[in-house]
């Protein structure tokens, strides 16, 4: 499939070689281009040609589709490369753990029990991934939430053996199980354990080399060397759901932990004698801190002072968990083994105040970053490059000729019109 797309406003970062001088990095920051009247010609999944003005005219050849922007999403029509979403439990009623587990419907079948099918969890997964790729995002890594390893370890398999065939899965998150206790949120207690080489490389062979990034708390036992078997695995380790200090953090930073897992969530806050771990990852610039800009987990103000505190290095996330981007999401809820309940659209462990994920979508993360004061190159950035080369695929998120055609198109209000991925058309249907 050939097409161009022409008359926008293109956001775009670059590769992050046009930043450093060098080859793209993990971590690396990059460029990000703003050029008003843009197009871009895709041919065969990829970006094949780009300018600005009435010089589409002569790239077009026979047979591409012309796709007038202005005319499809309006005066101020955007466009940006797909949104990459690093940190995502499930949406549309189903999660990613394969449940689905709606107010109205129970399991698909990969509860503790192992109830239903193999094609069961397969068909919970693929609907939350469609359910994201509606609302912009067309590269995510899906995220697991603490349970037994045992569980685990069938879960990354699964998500390794679906990425096959599936483009839009980069791979598996393990948020759990190596947390602490005290800052654990809404996991389940009985399943938190410290690191250990024996449960770790279970997961990680489980993965085949697509575990993408593992959440663990530093200050455990063990933790340290564990975070140097992840990174030689080729994964990223992230610190999140720890009590951990600064200098803690800092001792998992030179280990090699390069994300820290939404940062002020499940941690100690700025303090002017304590800085704790947001203190340690905002000054390092190796490391990247992921953020849920939902007006929830994180004031508005907050979200904008994390962008000044580490420009090019904030990833937005959802943190979502399987009410997002459902028609019926307010009622109750399964995340892993906890349940939870969704009211006007915020999730909470039943009977607490324990926030449980998110309903987040990527373009929501979108508008609120925005409306927190953070310019739409950073906040495209965040949703874009910078998650992208947190996990190792700097060849995403960018707008760059020869790069996959993964394209999102928005009007003047930041609400999607339509989304490519591998210049392949994103079905629209649900979106909002």
């Amino acid at each position: 499939m050939s097409f161009i797309v022409h008359s926008a406003r293109l956001v775009a970062p670059t590769a992050g070689a046009a930043a450093s001088g060098g080859a793209p990095t993990r971590g690396a920051s990059s460029v990000v281009r703003d050029e008003s009247d843009a197009w871009l010609r895709v041919d065969g999944g990829l970006i094949a040609a780009q300018g600005t003005g009435d010089t589409w005219r002569a790239a077009a050849q026979d047979g591409d589709r012309i796709v007038d922007a202005a005319a499809t999403a309006g005066a101020g029509a955007l466009l940006t490369p797909g949104l990459i979403d690093i940190h995502v439990h499930g949406g549309g009623g189903a999660s990613y753990d394969g449940v689905r587990a709606s107010p109205h419907r129970a399991s698909y079948g990969d509860a503790r029990s192992g109830g239903g099918g193999e094609d069961e969890p397969d068909a919970a997964i693929t609907h939350a991934l469609a359910t994201h790729a509606a609302h912009g995002t067309t590269r995510a890594v899906l995220s697991l939430v603490t349970a037994p390893v045992a569980d685990l370890e069938r879960r990354v398999r699964r998500i390794a053996r679906l990425r096959e065939r599936h483009p839009g899965i980069l791979g598996s998150h393990l948020e759990g199980p190596f947390l602490d206790h005290d800052r654990r949120g809404a996991h389940d207690p009985s399943d938190l354990r410290a690191p250990n080489a024996t449960d770790l490389e279970r997961l990680l062979a489980a993965g085949e080399g697509t575990v993408r990034q593992v959440t663990l708390a530093p200050e455990h036992p063990g933790a340290i060397e564990a975070i140097r078997r992840i990174v030689a695995a080729g994964a990223a380790a992230a610190i999140g759901h720890t009590g951990a200090d600064l200098a803690t953090a800092r001792a998992a930073f030179d280990a090699g932990a390069t994300i820290l897992t939404h940062a002020f969530n499940a941690m100690p806050g700025l303090h002017h004698r304590e800085p704790g771990p947001v203190a340690a990852a905002a000054l390092d610039e190796r490391v990247t801190l992921e953020a849920i800009a939902d007006g929830v987990h994180l004031d508005p103000d907050v979200v904008r002072l994390l962008f000044r505190m580490a420009p090019g290095r904030i990833a937005l996330i959802t943190d979502a968990m399987a009410a997002a981007g459902a028609d019926d999401r307010d009622g109750d809820w399964v995340l892993g083994s906890r349940s939870v309940e969704v009211r006007d659209g915020t999730a909470r462990l039943q009977g607490s105040d324990t926030i449980a994920g998110s309903t987040l979508t990527s373009d929501r993360a979108l508008r609120v970053a925005i409306r927190s004061g953070v310019p739409v190159t950073e906040a495209v950035r965040a949703l874009t490059a910078t998650p992208a080369r947190a996990v190792g695929h700097p060849e995403l998120g960018t707008s760059d000729d020869g790069g996959p055609a993964d394209l999102v198109l928005w009007d003047r209000d930041f609400s999607v019109r339509a989304v490519w991925r591998a210049g392949e058309p994103v079905p629209r249907a649900g979106a909002s």
